[in-house]
């Protein structure tokens, strides 16, 4: 921003009183004269300096500056305040996402006055000014702080230390003295908590509350990502104690009490590695070519009950988290992996959803209720597999009936306007150790469909009994918004630049449209990427009482029914069921709207904690490869560069702005595109490109990659 003297003559206004109101806001309480403004702005004579003078003497008639004691002036505050939430970047600097405002605040560093990620702040908007049009503000109250716990890697001395975290999190190291820092070696990852902030202090001041262990190893790199998340991964003893003391025997009494499966035949697919099933199949062959259908869901919530430990801390979790090398229960092992799991040839007890359906998977009855199953066979989706490609093995009329039922379920779907995003998933081969050997994809095929359109029709039926009542009372719904429409618009638009194109007008037409487009290039590299656009262009699927139905599946009524071993709104969604079925009164819609927003929250915690292992095991598999070449597809552009997924392996890395150097690059959001300056070059989504594997960092979880061109290849030479 400074100027030399021959420069601020030939400056226009607008520039030079954009930079004075640039140096006010790096410090808007601070009084400035006319002389230290000037200095800042690189200005050492007299004719520079009776320049400032006149543009502060007018920044102050335009009321963006007052002068607030004789010669001196400071920012002045015209548009009130707002109150939200920080968001961090990692250069120090943030955003305050508030529902009072369309647009973010961007917070300068010396303006965020020790707020940190996800503190609920009150903030002090800045009058717009000059060429900036984003609205800017400084931190002036800390109304609710966010997580004060980070993790970080501690460096210590004989004297005192410091814990190194993420600057994501936060931008400044964490003081930590000798006594307050266990013992802790030097390098070690630790949780460090923030005790005390003075004022004036650059750095924090903490105390480390747990030791993690070394970098690099996979316990320690595992729990590090669940401590970072705010994640637990360990149940007290209090908790293993309670669940321990859950009877194994079901009372004769509750077997009396509820319908009874046990001669019918039924069986459980999941993954082979699964040991808490929590969902079962049934299926009657009966007259006139129908079937009497069960889905039989486990039933956690006999086991767990409102006002128990095990309830606290089910509600508090919500979820299951899924990590690279381990799934992290929300129930203790007795209850996840025994009393409740659906394991073959234990008598269970179930919450179950019935249909009699026709050979056209019309419903043409329903129940709803209590029940008590023993499956006859447990299949790997992969042994189901295996029966419906060969019509062979056991339960094959079963399975192959249902595998019908299921195909055609889902066409009805589709013609509705369900939309299919079938994605490749990474999977990787891991050690002993836990580090990676080897990486594979894993693919949805008739088996896992199987299961998925049957648990979709239970959730669905189970939502449209309680909403579908004329005076429908308060229940948990999974809802999904219909897609933005300027993000659509966007979509479409660069669609086109690759001649391809999707109906606008909303609705199924869309979502048809987007299927068609979807379908037609299944098995080409355009295909994730399109989807992948396609999701970001979408709402994020949430939990709420307010039901708007789930757009990305085209019904009008959805609810999750079927995974209460991991879900803690599926044990809401039972509850309400069974008081609904029983004839009782509605319960507090503001309550459960909280425990909804809770569930999604932990929900999208849980799904950040998953990607980042697998980063993680993505950087760690590609270590060995620093310094050599691949080729990829620009999947993602952002401000400061743009991502590349690897051919083969789809690990994902960074070519970063900074390396681009044959041009100056300016983002373009809405094309999805980085645009040189000079030569009019871009590089957008889609575009295949050589790379060199530069670093891999394993602290950052990060790859970086340079950019090999034809002129990368001539400078070598």
């Amino acid at each position: 921003m400074a100027r030399k003297n021959e420069q601020y003559r030939k400056s226009s206004a607008s520039e030079i009183s954009s930079d004075i109101l640039a140096i006010f806001r790096k410090s808007p309480k601070k009084p400035l004269n006319c002389k230290q403004v000037a200095t800042q702005l690189g200005i050492n004579n007299k004719e520079g300096l009776a320049l400032t003078e006149k543009h502060l003497a007018t920044l102050v008639q335009r009321g963006e500056l007052q002068e607030c004691q004789k010669g001196k002036y400071r920012l002045k505050n015209q548009m009130g305040t707002i109150t939200g939430h920080i968001d961090m970047t990692p250069y120090g600097t943030a955003y305050v996402v508030s529902p009072q405002l369309e647009e973010d605040v961007f917070i300068a560093s010396p303006n965020l006055n020790h707020a940190l990620n996800n503190d609920l702040v009150k903030v002090s908007l800045f009058a717009p000014h000059g060429r900036r049009s984003r609205l800017e503000g400084e931190v002036v109250e800390i109304i609710e702080e966010g997580r004060r716990e980070f993790v970080g890697i501690i460096e210590r001395n004989s004297k005192y230390a410091f814990v190194i975290v993420d600057k994501r999190y936060i931008p400044y190291d964490i003081f930590v003295a000798n006594d307050d820092a266990m013992d802790a070696k030097n390098g070690q990852k630790v949780v460090v908590q923030i005790v005390e902030w003075p004022k004036k202090a650059k750095n924090p001041i903490g105390k480390v509350v747990k030791v993690l262990g070394d970098v690099g190893n996979n316990e320690t790199e595992m729990h590090a990502i669940l401590e970072e998340f705010d994640l637990p991964y360990h149940f007290t003893k209090e908790l293993e104690d309670e669940a321990n003391a859950l009877p194994d025997e079901i009372p004769a009494a509750e077997i009396k009490s509820r319908r009874d499966f046990r001669d019918v035949t039924t069986f459980t697919i999941d993954p082979a590695d699964a040991k808490d099933f929590d969902d079962a199949l049934s299926i009657e062959f009966l007259e006139d070519e129908t079937y009497r259908i069960g889905v039989h869901i486990a039933d956690v919530t006999y086991y767990v009950r409102p006002g128990s430990k095990l309830e606290e801390e089910a509600q508090k979790r919500a979820t299951s988290v899924y990590l690279v090398d381990r799934v992290v229960p929300m129930l203790p092992e007795k209850l996840s992996n025994n009393v409740c799991s659906l394991r073959p040839n234990e008598d269970k007890l179930t919450f179950s959803a019935v249909f009699i359906m026709d050979k056209e998977a019309n419903v043409l009855k329903e129940w709803f209720g209590r029940t008590l199953i023993r499956s006859n066979r447990r299949f790997s989706y992969e042994e189901a597999q295996q029966v419906i490609e060969t019509h062979e093995g056991d339960l094959v009329q079963e399975i192959t009936t249902m595998d019908t039922l299921a195909k055609i379920l889902r066409a009805k779907r589709y013609e509705k306007g369900a939309i299919s995003f079938d994605r490749k998933e990474v999977k990787f081969k891991l050690d002993k150790d836990g580090r990676p050997k080897g990486v594979y994809f894993k693919e949805s095929k008739d088996a896992n469909k199987l299961i998925e359109e049957f648990m979709l029709l239970a959730n669905k039926k189970v939502a449209e009994y309680v909403g579908k009542r004329s005076s429908a009372p308060t229940f948990v719904y999974r809802v999904h918004d219909k897609p933005d429409d300027m993000k659509l618009r966007d979509f479409s638009n660069f669609l086109k630049k690759f001649g391809y194109k999707i109906n606008t007008s909303g609705g199924v037409n869309t979502s048809k449209s987007i299927n068609k487009l979807l379908t037609n290039l299944k098995g080409k590299t355009e295909c994730d990427i399109f989807a992948g656009l396609a999701v970001r262009s979408m709402a994020k699927a949430i939990y709420t009482t307010e039901n708007i139905g789930h757009y990305g599946l085209a019904f009008d009524f959805y609810c999750h029914f079927t995974s209460p071993i991991r879900r803690y709104p599926d044990m809401m969604v039972h509850r309400l069921l069974d008081r609904y079925l029983k004839k009782k009164p509605s319960v507090s819609q503001e309550e459960f709207e909280e425990y909804c927003k809770h569930s999604s929250s932990r929900e999208q915690l849980a799904a950040n904690a998953e990607r980042a292992s697998i980063k993680y095991k993505q950087v760690e598999w590609m270590k060995d490869h620093v310094g050599e070449i691949f080729e990829g597809t620009i999947t993602s552009i952002t401000e400061w560069g743009f991502y590349v997924e690897l051919d083969g392996n789809l690990c994902e890395g960074m070519v970063s702005l900074r390396d681009l150097n044959d041009d100056m690059y300016s983002f373009d959001e809405r094309n999805y595109c980085l645009r040189g300056r000079y030569t009019g070059n871009e590089y957008t989504l889609g575009d295949r490109v050589t790379i060199k594997i530069a670093r891999a960092d394993l602290i950052k979880r990060q790859l970086d990659y340079i950019l090999i061109t034809d002129e990368t290849e001539n400078n070598k030479e």
